[in-house]
């Protein structure tokens, strides 16, 4: 099928173009940006007069709860939503059951994504079995199933001899390694950040040392054994600026955090709505505004939501006995533009945190429009608001934005030259 999308304000960062201009799609691919090629005949256009046209956007951790938690979210509800908030591409975490740690449970997901056709999934593996940090996972088979990274989401190695044997290990493939920082003892049993919020709530606190004490480990072992790094979901200041120091040293390790931490303080708690509860905990205004310094240098390189999916009964229960977690994918495009809003960040490094940034560090082939490439794109108008919640698509309604109006509407995501999702 041959299609044209007319009219557009065209930002790939990756290549820095910003123009007014025409895409030209056949057989899934980009066969022209600006003037047709000879020959070409469009049969189907899109007016995208007024809409920014896009790189689709590209989602480092996704939680799709398939197999295993069907109650809380399927790989069609969860990629359907992602497709709402202007991804094309994403990476769901182990965190399975069965644990994502054999290659039947990779080629289950990534059969049953290709089926909903919603958007890509890049599966991440299990570093270890079952992810209890004691044994290896077959790494190797893994990749060769669709596994792009490993890592341990936030169940940590207790023995740092047996990660640094994984980390040596990974190297030696060429692999990367997904590290969520977090002291396991320092943290444990806490449910907010170690500060005046928690101790006025009665809440037992995380101290800001459960990531920056883990980090520092972390970066250690990364410089001894080589391996590719990417660190997810940082939440302070000072492990941003580990990373930063990191990098100035030659270090090639990359980073993202999560949206809502760069909105959300753990002020939020003051009215225990456990829609606030997440792990990592919710830090300080100073903490958010060292995030957001980060993101804007280019320290972190990426923007995802993190989005973890709940049915109803898992946050009514009182604060401390509630899941943690934000379902918020279907509005990563709308919550981003506030940070434009907000004088934060211009659109065009925006866009590069929500797409090149991310693809290039997990080496996606995503993140960019060039002409041979594969036609994934979010068609989105600045100028409209989203109120959340008015449609919503995910299992999991446990999103305290919801009823919020946020700049930005995505009009279509297309996957592939097709369009998955319509506003």
């Amino acid at each position: 099928m041959k299609l044209s999308i007319l009219g557009a304000r065209v930002i790939d960062p990756a290549s820095g173009l910003d123009q007014v201009t025409d895409i030209h799609i056949e057989a899934c691919k980009i066969v022209a940006i600006g003037a047709a090629p000879a020959g070409f005949v469009a049969v189907d256009t899109l007016d995208a007069k007024g809409l920014v046209a896009a790189p689709g956007l590209v989602d480092l951790n996704v939680a799709l709860r398939e197999p295993g938690y069907s109650r809380k979210g399927s790989i069609v509800s969860e990629t359907r939503a992602a497709a709402a908030g202007g991804v094309t591409s994403l990476c769901c975490p182990p965190k399975t059951k069965p644990v994502l740690d054999t290659s039947a449970v990779a080629e289950l997901i990534l059969d049953r994504a290709r089926e909903a056709g919603n958007t890509k999934v890049f599966p991440i593996g299990a570093l270890s079995k079952g992810l209890d940090g004691e044994q290896l996972a077959e790494l190797v088979a893994l990749r060769d199933a669709g596994c792009v990274a490993f890592g341990n989401g936030l169940e940590s190695f207790r023995n740092t001899r047996t990660l640094c044997r994984a980390l040596e290990y990974a190297a030696t493939f060429d692999l990367t390694v997904i590290f969520n920082s977090q002291d396991h003892d320092l943290a444990e049993g806490g449910l907010a950040h170690e500060g005046p919020t928690a101790s006025f709530l009665g809440l037992p606190g995380i101290p800001e040392t459960a990531e920056t004490v883990a980090l520092a480990r972390d970066l250690l072992l990364v410089e001894q054994t080589g391996v590719r790094a990417h660190f997810s979901q940082l939440t302070s200041a000072r492990g941003v600026a580990l990373i930063a120091q990191a990098q100035a040293r030659g270090l090639k390790v990359t980073a993202d955090v999560a949206l809502y931490q760069l909105i959300l303080t753990d002020e939020a708690l003051i009215d225990f709505s456990s829609l606030y509860h997440v792990q990592p905990p919710l830090r300080t205004r100073a903490d958010r505004e060292g995030l957001r310094a980060a993101v804007k240098s280019g320290v972190v390189s990426a923007i995802s939501s993190h989005h973890q999916p709940h049915e109803r009964d898992a946050k009514l229960a009182p604060f401390g006995a509630t899941e943690p977690g934000i379902s918020s994918v279907e509005l990563l495009l709308p919550l981003a533009m506030t940070l434009v809003e907000d004088g934060l960040l211009d659109l065009p490094t925006l866009l590069a945190r929500l797409g090149a940034g991310p693809a290039e560090a997990l080496r996606l082939p995503a993140g960019k429009l060039a002409v041979g490439g594969a036609a994934d794109i979010v068609l989105f108008d600045p100028a409209a608001s989203t109120v959340a919640g008015e449609t919503w698509l995910s299992k999991g309604e446990n999103c305290p934005f919801i009823g919020h109006s946020l700049p930005g509407l995505v009009r279509y995501t297309l996957v592939d030259g097709r369009i998955s999702h319509q506003a």
